[in-house]
């Protein structure tokens, strides 16, 4: 296999409907710029993030963060940043940089509290000495929390800051709104260098009931209407409605998706299998086509942990995935199972755990769903970010994570104890990144990445996976120096569903390739251990999942000293595999995925508690429940399958 600059160039002519199901027509293009001088109708591999906070977050600010959008997109394009704790001027203390710069990124900062936060901050406004402005700039904790708590209940504003009518917020979040559309509009790369691409966006932050319910809300282009909170719509299905309103079908060239994350914090609400204000079967098929439509993808990995699956919980039926135990923040055991009814207080990192909270699980929901309504509302492709609130994307090495959450997390004991706003600390991670498969790094052609589902997610390293589906793919096909342009001319890639079988009839085969991340300097990268293959079905009105080993070996003997974090054993630069479903059945719908795998290493928990002398180190580097060694991995989106009608 020839990989070039992280993506593989193995030749590629995109087949019509490779891509899979486009739910709505692409605008025009709107978006002025130089045509990018590289573009590939191989697709490269590009890797950003697309969940990041800055100042302007409540949270963030309130720990201090004063690292502004401008700033953050410039972090991700290579410049340091210094964060929190802030020195007498106002200055923070730790400089940090990133030694990779990415390829693209997104600032997500909270539409909730825009306003609030710039009256609260800002001496001379009307607010700026109330009670409720004085307590958010005195004590971070309380602050946040008396910010946060209302998300979690019926939507309210601070009538002492906002008005009676909440006017006076309004105006300040146009403000603000502006200036962090600006940021994105001045780091956005429009030369023919291509170098970096920059998205408008925002995160909704509902929580109801203390359970997680965000989404991040990614713009194509920069025609975008003003932010849609939880003030306005307490409920995702308002979210989705307000954005086709005022973007998809206002007729200014907006374009949109919006992005779940952290359903492991929702307590099994975020996937509730629900259609408020259906009647009948057609108003709920019309609702799960919109949802589909609107919310395409799903960020299954994250700071706080990750949503992919979970081998603790009822109602799942298939051998134990070992490999699903990894970077949990909640454990059964310890928190219960919610059993058929969602629960509470997910959003604090507690409260019981929902099948649903897992995206695993999730897709075989959207199984059931399909079989009854005809439409899969969960066809959902996978991404991963950081979710930092320190304004640095893509900041996901273990070996120098230097925490997410300001002055939550700024130092060694901080990071490596339980946690001062809600539980956190030793239970959290560096978080992850999104990558996609485009033609070159520029808004239109990753956003429509996005929108198909050519995506995948990494636990943080850079691996590159390709991942295509078809009946009767050549055996031999990892052998072939044009495997991917034969691959998309003989089947679908990840994201996409297989085509109608023909009548001959054979079971599916799949194409799975890797590359490992190559590392930079004198840190190389961890070598590939092996690929998987994740299948889930319905059989009998039961959902059923398995995981094959289909390259690579589990037991290559592959291992880290925990002591120096110095790598031995052997393992792979790169992985191709082609397997076939030994027990198809073309009556039953099913999904699969990939799930690529590196030789263990150390978690970022054991490269601090190493560094710091044996006296000094908490509780936490003894503590047999946090892992010493890790094994980093990537997601790339499924791959469905759907029995032919009639």
């Amino acid at each position: 296999m020839r990989f070039v600059r992280g993506a593989m160039v193995l030749g590629l002519v995109v087949a019509a409907g490779c891509g899979g199901t486009v739910p709505r027509e692409a605008p025009p293009e709107i978006d002025q710029r130089e045509p990018c001088a590289q573009s590939s109708p191989l697709r490269n591999a590009y890797f950003g993030d697309l969940h990041v906070h800055t100042t302007y977050s409540f949270d963030a600010h309130a720990f201090e963060l004063r690292v502004s959008p401008e700033q953050s997109y410039q972090f991700a394009k290579g410049d340091p940043v210094a964060l929190p704790p802030l020195d007498a001027a106002g200055n923070g203390t730790r400089s940090v940089r990133l030694e990779r710069p990415l390829d693209f990124a997104a600032v997500t900062d909270h539409s909730e509290f825009l306003g609030e936060v710039e009256a609260c901050i800002t001496p001379g406004s009307a607010a700026y000495d109330t009670q409720t402005c004085q307590n958010y700039r005195g004590d971070a904790i309380e602050g946040t929390r008396t910010f946060g708590l209302l998300l979690t209940q019926k939507p309210q504003r601070f009538p002492n800051i906002c008005g009676a009518d909440g006017q006076v917020c309004h105006e300040l979040a146009g403000q603000v709104w502006r200036r962090i559309q600006a940021a994105a509009e001045a780091a956005y790369d429009r030369t023919s260098r291509c170098g970096f691409t920059s998205f408008v966006a925002y995160e909704y932050s509902a929580a109801t009931g203390i359970s997680t319910r965000h989404r991040n809300v990614i713009f194509r282009n920069q025609r975008v209407p003003f932010p849609i909170s939880y003030m306005e719509q307490p409920k995702a299905q308002g979210l989705w409605r307000e954005l086709q309103t005022n973007c998809l079908d206002a007729g200014t060239g907006c374009d949109v998706l919006a992005i779940p994350h952290n359903s492991n914090e929702s307590n099994g609400h975020m996937f509730l299998v629900e259609y408020p204000g259906a009647a009948t079967v057609e108003e709920e098929r019309t609702a799960a086509e919109f949802r589909a439509a609107i919310e395409p993808l799903v960020e299954v990995y994250q700071h706080k942990g990750d949503s992919e699956c979970s081998r603790e919980l009822s109602g799942i039926t298939g051998a134990p995935d070992e490999l699903c135990a990894f970077e949990k923040t909640k454990a059964v055991a310890e928190f219960g199972d919610c059993g058929e009814q969602p629960g509470s207080f997910g959003g604090a990192v507690t409260g019981c755990v929902h099948r649903l909270d897992f995206v695993r699980n999730v897709l075989l929901a959207g199984l059931q769903e399909h079989v009854r309504l005809g439409v899969n509302p969960y066809q959902l492709g996978f991404i991963a970010s950081t979710d930092t609130h320190n304004g640095t994307p893509g900041d996901v090495e273990e070996n120098s994570f230097a925490g997410h959450r300001g002055t939550d997390d700024d130092t060694p004991e901080k990071q490596l104890g339980d946690g001062l706003l809600t539980r956190g600390g030793k239970i959290f991670s560096p978080g992850g990144l999104a990558a996609v498969w485009a033609e070159e790094n520029s808004r239109a052609a990753i956003f429509e990445a996005l929108r198909r589902r050519e995506v995948f997610g990494t636990s943080g390293p850079r691996i590159s996976a390709r991942f295509f589906g078809g009946w009767g793919l050549p055996a031999d096909l990892c052998d072939d120096a044009e495997l991917v342009k034969r691959a998309y001319e003989l089947g679908v890639t990840m994201g996409a569903t297989l085509p109608a079988r023909p009548p001959a009839g054979a079971a599916p085969s799949f194409v799975v390739a890797a590359l490992g991340d190559p590392g930079i300097g004198s840190q190389p990268g961890t070598a590939l251990q092996r690929i998987q293959i994740v299948k889930g079905w319905l059989a009998g009105g039961q959902a059923h999942e398995q995981v094959f080993e289909v390259a690579g070996d589990a037991n290559n003997g592959a291992s880290v000293d925990e002591a120096t974090c110095t790598p031995s054993g052997s393992g792979a630069q790169s992985l191709c595999s082609v397997w076939t479903d030994p027990g198809f059945d073309p009556s039953q719908h099913a999904f699969y995925y990939a799930r690529v795998l590196e030789n263990p290493s150390c978690r970022w928990s054991t490269f601090i508690c190493n560094r710091l002398p044996p006296v000094e180190r908490p509780p936490a580097c003894t503590d047999p429940a946090i892992p010493k060694t890790i094994q980093e991995r990537a997601w790339t989106s499924p791959i469905w399958y759907q029995p032919r009608q009639g």
